[in-house]
């Protein structure tokens, strides 16, 4: 039976514990990812790399990440979700402390490559915490962690740009490195209990070739701005890259033990929240890239902010995430997805059209994120707790992990839709030097960001129609004696 954290019983106190360790661990990672980039252009320097060589700093951490999240996902399911925890965030404090002695530009994307691998961190702990809590409270469990993700952003944004500028880059991975051995012993003491699932064989091959072929696409994507969309280097990337994807699918339903079970996906809610998570990650990395860069234009195309400025200007925003993410929690288990997703849908929408109309001082930009986050909040928590509810329980950390590399997918598509775009529309940026009119650079104009804009605001409405097909359930309150008759479906 499931503890009920509602009552104070040694499994509630447990499953408090257990959720304060995730939403640590998960927290720490969003800052490490956020804090890295104040640092960039000093790196760039210090490593005497290139712009595009730079760029593979994050671009590393991301494609990995969303490569090997569903193997790792299968492992928890199959040995036990706490303990591939705790290998994952093992090699992530190798990637960590790696990076910080970083003596050259390849060294660094390697150990940034590694980091990579610890992201499947991220849906373990999900499916932990869903292991953990009665499926009533899972929703609000989840909307807690969720809630932390922008809080790390901001804070790494913010203590990045303090660090890399009173210490060095180096510093910023250091403390990262001792923040992370101290989580990886809290979480070792805290996660005492595993639940192992049903044995069965690893689909290594499958692995390899999901794997190989979302690298290649992910390569194609992030390469686009520097090679070209329609470049021949960057087209050998796309197409072997779909080809081994859309292959992997033909080879999975041939084996006796799948990484990931076709027929799942059948499932229609499951479906539905992977599709939701491509395009509600490429909105909201779309919104994410518009916004920073729009802070940091010099006037009159943007606000003429620094790093930490924008950083600022951008936490309180950030914090509203914290307080709703639980009540949308809640909320998803009284009234269930379906009309969350809506809402939140409607309420990006609303966010998203302030910011076309009313970014003209960092009070409106504030504003506007803080809508934007909620309607952000108010989508991935929906489609998490769909993944968790709707999957069998062995199939949950894998099913989790697959959702995750679908919404880096479409996180890896946003900022590369919104770079083209920036520099597609563009006006010089005229500086007075001497009494003369000189032309400093050409930066992206308001068409731009409205086109972005208007961009994530159609996707958006893309979500709402696929909402519209969900199928609604909700939680009752608990009945001990049967625990699995409070849910009901409509």
């Amino acid at each position: 039976m499931q503890p009920n954290p509602t009552t104070k019983t040694p499994e509630s106190r447990y499953a408090l514990k257990v959720l304060l360790t995730v939403t640590a661990v998960s927290l720490l990672v969003n800052y490490v990812e956020t804090m890295v980039i104040p640092g960039i252009p000093a790196i760039q320097k210090d490593l005497a790399a290139s712009t595009t060589i730079a760029s593979w700093i994050t671009s590393a951490f991301l494609i990995v990440g969303a490569a090997v999240a569903p193997l790792f996902g299968k492992l928890g399911d199959i040995y036990g979700k706490k303990k591939i925890f705790l290998s994952v965030l093992l090699f992530y404090i190798a990637g960590v402390g790696l990076a910080g002695f970083a003596s050259n530009i390849y060294m660094l994307i390697l150990s940034r490559a590694i980091q990579g691998i610890g992201f499947a961190i991220v849906p373990l702990g999900l499916a932990i915490i869903t292991d953990i809590f009665p499926r009533e409270k899972v929703a609000t469990a989840q909307g807690i962690i969720s809630g932390t993700f922008a809080i790390g952003a901001a804070a790494g944004l913010i203590i990045g740009a303090y660090v890399v500028e009173d210490l060095s880059w180096q510093w910023a991975f250091h403390t990262a490195f001792i923040l992370s051995i101290i989580m990886f012993f809290v979480a070792a003491k805290m996660l005492k209990k595993d639940v192992s699932g049903k044995k069965s064989k690893v689909d290594y091959t499958g692995a390899t070739i999901l794997m190989s072929g979302i690298v290649l696409v992910l390569l194609y994507l992030t390469e686009a701005p520097n090679l070209g969309w329609l470049s021949l280097e960057d087209i050998a990337f796309l197409i072997p890259g779909l080809i081994l994807t859309v292959y992997f699918f033909v080879f999975e339903n041939k084996r006796t033990s799948p990484l990931i079970q076709l027929k799942l996906l059948k499932i229609r809610n499951v479906l539905v929240a992977n599709l939701v998570g491509i395009l509600s990650s490429l909105g909201m990395f779309l919104l994410f890239f518009a916004v920073i860069y729009y802070a940091q234009q010099p006037k009159p195309f943007g606000l003429g902010l620094d790093t930490i400025s924008t950083g600022l200007t951008l936490a309180p925003a950030t914090l509203v995430m914290l307080i709703v993410g639980p009540i949308i929690g809640r909320s998803v288990s009284k009234i269930g997805p379906k009309p969350i997703l809506i809402l939140g849908s409607i309420i990006s929408i609303t966010g998203l059209s302030l910011f076309i109309f009313n970014r003209t001082t960092t009070t409106d930009l504030t504003i506007d994120v803080a809508v934007s986050l909620v309607g952000v909040v108010s989508m991935i928590i929906p489609i998490t707790n769909m993944i968790s509810i709707s999957l069998p329980r062995e199939n949950i950390a894998v099913g989790l992990g697959m959702n995750t590399m679908l919404r880096n997918l479409g996180g890896a598509i946003g900022p590369v839709l919104a770079t083209t775009i920036m520099a597609t529309y563009t006006s010089p940026y005229i500086v007075n030097i001497g009494g003369h009119p000189v032309v400093a650079a050409m930066v992206a104009n308001s068409t731009a960001f409205n086109t972005i804009f208007a961009i994530a605001i159609a996707v958006t409405i893309v979500i709402i129609f696929l909402s519209l097909t969900i199928k609604n359930y909700t939680f009752n309150k608990v009945k001990q004696k049967n625990p699995k008759s409070n849910q009901t479906q409509s």
